[in-house]
């Protein structure tokens, strides 16, 4: 017999965070968060996405023993002005025991029809800068700080239940190597000549926070006509800065600008710190910090994490000024490895921007929809 219980408490709640860790103990490519890090995620008073968005987060337990998880989660930003009645769920892990996820799923619709939504799509977060996707290839591949991992049979669930594919998302990789500047080389110099644009480079992380704001916006404008894009709030804007800005490392971090120093493209890099928070467990004491700092300064793969380009300057060679400046990076730190986040299959812009870079998809992942 499964049974549904919500998270309220904080002990509960650290429960719902520490699941994985013993669904994918001894994993070998499954990253765990740092378990503080996620709390915040979940806390209402410190995660400004709970301001237009609401949650909930559930536990199944069978004979006394924590066997699943789910959060609930509704984005009124999406429901409300851009009138998609779509029940958000994530979070989503479980034994495989189809009961336990049937027991979960049961809830997230429960809470969607309570609310007169339509029907429920997952896994996702509260918004676009959250995990999003089932794996359903590429489970020999270690995961990232940024993407969830899950067992193979996740996808059988999903179906056995009566979903169906949403979106599909690749995350390819290259080698920085292949990264031959002759292909943009040239052409940075011509763009940057005919637009009248220059690239902006940084050293210190205080010297890119005046510019964050109108990144962000830019973001927004970027991605505007995307399938389920949920623009960035001012609030969000400020949570994502303190949060995260000051932990990238500057030289990672390029932009472009015109002749009135507006920003028209952007692109923001991370050393891979899977290795990192493979070896913390989920703490940053003693030693995880140590482990961080370390892949910080001595990763030598990196993710691609954010890319923006003005809508006015799309489809212009303007990421030939972006590369130009990431190899002349890369080649300074000995870079090895280049990893994508993931991207919507149906983004064909995206694409035809990394051709030259002879990718190849080691991941795909899915959400996957039903209806309430």
């Amino acid at each position: 017999m499964v049974t549904v219980k919500e998270a309220t408490s904080k002990k509960d709640l650290k429960a719902f965070v520490k699941f994985p860790f013993t669904l994918y103990k001894n994993n070998d490519y499954w990253v765990p968060p740092i378990i503080k890090d996620e709390l915040e995620t979940f806390d209402k008073d410190k995660n400004p996405a709970f301001k237009t968005a609401e949650a909930r987060f559930f536990l199944a337990v069978k004979n006394g023993e924590i066997v699943g998880r789910v959060a609930a989660i509704v984005n009124w930003i999406e429901v409300k002005e851009q009138k998609l009645k779509k029940m958000r769920f994530g979070w989503f892990d479980f034994v495989d025991d189809l009961d336990v996820s049937q027991a979960l799923l049961d809830k997230v619709q429960e809470i969607g029809k309570t609310h007169d939504l339509e029907y429920m799509e997952g896994p996702v977060g509260f918004s676009n800068l959250d995990k999003v996707g089932v794996l359903i290839e590429g489970f020999d591949h270690i995961g990232t700080m940024i993407t969830w991992y899950n067992h193979p049979y996740y996808q059988k669930h999903f179906e056995h239940h009566g979903f169906v594919k949403e979106k599909e998302y690749l995350e390819n990789k290259f080698k920085a190597a292949a990264a031959d500047p002759k292909l943009f080389a040239k052409a940075n110099m011509l763009i940057k000549k005919r637009f009248q644009l220059r690239e902006m480079n940084f050293t210190k992380s205080a010297e890119i926070m005046p510019y964050v704001d109108q990144m962000f916006d830019l973001f927004n404008e970027s991605y505007s006509k995307l399938a389920s894009f949920v623009k960035i709030t001012e609030v969000q804007k400020a949570y994502f800065k303190k949060k995260y800005i000051s932990f990238i490392n500057p030289e990672y971090i390029k932009f472009v600008v015109d002749k009135d120093d507006k920003l028209v493209a952007f692109a923001i890099v991370m050393p891979s710190f899977s290795k990192a928070l493979q070896k913390a467990k989920g703490k940053l004491f003693p030693f995880g910090l140590f482990h961080l700092l370390h892949a910080k300064k001595h990763s030598k793969d990196v993710i691609f994490y954010l890319i923006g380009i003005h809508p006015d300057y799309q489809n212009k060679g303007v990421t030939a000024i972006i590369f130009n400046e990431f190899h002349k990076t890369f080649t300074e730190k000995g870079i090895i490895n280049c990893i994508r986040t993931p991207e919507l299959e149906e983004n064909t812009a995206i694409r035809q921007m990394w051709k030259h870079f002879n990718p190849v998809t080691h991941k795909r992942r899915r959400t996957y929809r039903r209806a309430l």
